[in-house]
């Protein structure tokens, strides 16, 4: 019997729910495998995609979203031995899902509430979501890293546009085909992979772009997001790379406010 040789995979680009070839045609290599190096278009793209879908995301229940979280993690499990990184790894970015998951329907209990004010008025706040949210994943854990930024944007109903392990972003473009079976619509996670600073400077400076996580550890990189976010009025968070489950959720108040906004109503009582 002949040998046959094995069909490599053709790793791409995850931009509003579909599977997409750089439009520049640019590629790199990690691990033996060949990945698209997203351009500063590739970044326009996703950011029109994930605007697109924050409406519709936002109007879900917060039931609704907490079971796609939940659904999400459930596709991750089945396919951690296929990652690319160690099981623990991955069973930790599964428990960080699933925790995440059971805070959608808490956030307005726990961020929001009436507010004590002098009769005879009434006010109250109620969390909304930031909006389109930029992640910059670490290199390392390649995963983990990823999740632990992208379960609390989504779990506050926001839509996100994120940039891979510039080292490793094989796991982070194969969490792409669990999101297309776990009910995740289109646009509401956005994956690219290439050179962080290329891509994260686009990204920061996007005027529809409502905030950036920055957890890539990069201490040039950061000053650089601070600038172009104070120019567009952008929220941004920086943050140290979670290498653990306690890591990604002992500060999950932190992380959640971090892409929540407050609301906050009067009301004339008996007017």
């Amino acid at each position: 019997m002949a040998r046959r040789l094995a069909v490599r995979k053709t790793y791409k680009l995850w931009i509003g729910g579909a599977f997409v070839r750089s439009e520049s045609g640019r590629y790199d290599e990690a691990q033996g495998f060949n990945f698209p190096r997203a351009s500063r278009k590739d970044v326009r793209d996703a950011v029109a995609a994930a605007r697109k879908a924050a409406e519709p995301w936002a109007a879900r229940t917060a039931y609704n979203r907490g079971q796609i979280l939940y659904r999400a993690a459930e596709a991750l499990e089945s396919r951690g031995a296929v990652m690319g990184v160690p099981p623990e790894e991955v069973a930790a970015a599964v428990d960080v899902l699933v925790h995440y998951a059971g805070w959608t329907d808490k956030l307005a209990p726990v961020l929001g509430g009436v507010n004590p004010v002098a009769a005879p008025f009434l006010s109250f706040s109620l969390p909304e979501p930031t909006g389109v949210v930029g992640i910059v994943a670490p290199d390392a854990p390649p995963l983990l890293g990823l999740i632990a930024e992208l379960s609390p944007a989504l779990a506050g109903a926001n839509v996100c546009v994120a940039i891979l392990s510039e080292n490793n972003p094989l796991p982070g473009l194969d969490l792409a085909e669990a999101l297309g079976v776990a009910d995740v619509p289109p646009g509401v996670v956005n994956l690219l992979s290439g050179r962080r600073r290329e891509l994260a400077s686009a990204v920061a400076a996007h005027r529809d772009l409502n905030a950036i996580v920055d957890a890539a550890g990069d201490r040039e990189l950061s000053p650089e997001l601070d600038r172009l976010a104070a120019e567009t009025i952008k929220r941004v968070r920086h943050g140290d790379p979670a290498t653990s489950y306690e890591d990604a959720t002992s500060d999950a108040l932190e992380r959640l406010n971090a892409v929540t906004e407050l609301k906050t109503a009067w009301h004339p009582v008996g007017a």
